[in-house]
């Protein structure tokens, strides 16, 4: 049985972009290109395709979760800083209705208290945090079998 690819967003939000810049910081030496070409492989090995994007911008991340409604099988998002405020993400990801994985790279649970609110967690099937940059991996291996086994 040949099974259909599948195809995921990965969505990136504010200062996302920086990562890599500070090696000593909590999302050490790997860029988002170096985390973008991880998920790529990750996702070709499982006959799946990554549309990987990051934006600064909150409208922008809501005007692709909007697109994954029809053009991806599901979302993986790090929305970046907007994880803790943004009740458009949340209500577009509600919306929307595709699976989705959140992922944090820092674990949030030992970092200031502000950021162990995640608004979106009402929104995803599955949080990965606290993993570093193979958390992205991770979610995108595990939507794919969310996705495939149809939940």
């Amino acid at each position: 049985m040949s099974l259909s690819p599948v195809r995921l967003f990965v969505l990136n939000g504010a200062n996302t972009n920086l990562y890599g810049l500070d090696p000593t910081g909590p999302y050490g030496s790997l860029t988002l290109d170096d985390i973008a070409a991880d998920c790529r492989t990750r996702a070709q090995a499982l006959d799946a395709t990554v549309d990987f994007r990051q934006t600064n911008h909150e409208g922008v991340l809501v005007d692709w979760i909007q697109e994954a409604r029809t053009q991806a099988d599901g979302i993986v998002i790090n929305a970046g800083s907007l994880s803790y405020s943004s009740i458009a993400l949340l209500d577009a990801l509600s919306a929307v209705a595709k699976p989705a994985f959140q992922v944090h790279v820092s674990n949030v649970f030992k970092r200031e208290a502000f950021r162990h609110h995640a608004p979106l967690a009402a929104a995803v099937t599955g949080c990965i945090i606290g993993l570093g940059p193979e958390g992205y991996a991770v979610a995108v291996a595990a939507l794919i079998a969310h996705v495939r086994r149809g939940c």
